[in-house]
């Protein structure tokens, strides 16, 4: 489909709620929903709504409003989520067992291939499902295998020395659990810096303003 504007790094991050958001109206049973309505249940407006859309040419029809099931199509063509893409974990501490335990990668888009870690304790084990490589392999499986995304649950000292050396062999992004941020954009390869902290701040501002409305 082509892209009628250039699309901003806000509307990019507002693609998985829409797309979790429709998903789930589908599992509901729901088979078409307004702009108005969409925007009640996701805490937007209407405009908001269709102006995103309209920046990849647009799904309603007016008076009609989106049909869910071609929604769901394309909103999860446009994120990528048919394109095959696979990933690997580094560290399988206790961020990298959740993350290997809980996360459902293949509904966002990913085949999880396998975990590397340096830890003798840890190598040959399974959590999720997925088995724990020796570290010493990971140069010769990216060479073999040419996953595409690591996900980065390793000491934040570590962080940049290995990202830079994962993206010179070849890894195409970043999800970063580190704490450290990375910025590799001048190499061509984008990074999610995740910050569990900055979120648990949002929500203690949010919930010390709520306080403050109540007074």
């Amino acid at each position: 489909m082509e892209h009628r504007q250039e699309v901003s790094k806000a509307v990019i991050q507002r693609l998985p709620r829409y797309y979790r958001n429709i998903c789930e109206l589908k599992a509901e049973g729901a088979q078409r929903i307004s702009s108005r309505a969409l925007a009640e249940r996701m805490g937007l407006t209407a405009s908001q709504i269709r102006q995103d859309f309209n920046c990849f040419g647009g799904f309603g029809q007016q008076g009609y409003g989106y049909n869910i099931e071609k929604l769901q199509e394309e909103l999860g063509a446009i994120l990528g989520l048919r394109a095959g893409r696979t990933a690997i974990l580094l560290g399988a501490g206790n961020l990298g067992r959740a993350l290997l335990n809980n996360f459902n990668f293949s509904a966002s888009g990913f085949e999880l291939l396998c975990a590397f870690d340096a830890s003798p304790e840890l190598i040959g084990r399974s959590f999720g499902g997925y088995e724990v490589r020796d570290a010493k392999e990971l140069d010769h499986y990216i060479d073999e295998l040419h996953p595409d995304v690591a996900v980065l649950t390793i000491p934040r000292g570590n962080a940049p020395a290995i990202a830079r050396s994962l993206v010179e062999r070849g890894i195409r992004g970043l999800w970063n659990f580190t704490g450290e941020d990375l910025h590799l954009e001048g190499l061509g390869v984008p990074v999610e810096n995740v910050h569990l902290s900055d979120s648990l701040m949002t929500l203690c501002q949010l919930v010390g303003m709520a306080e403050e409305n109540e007074d």
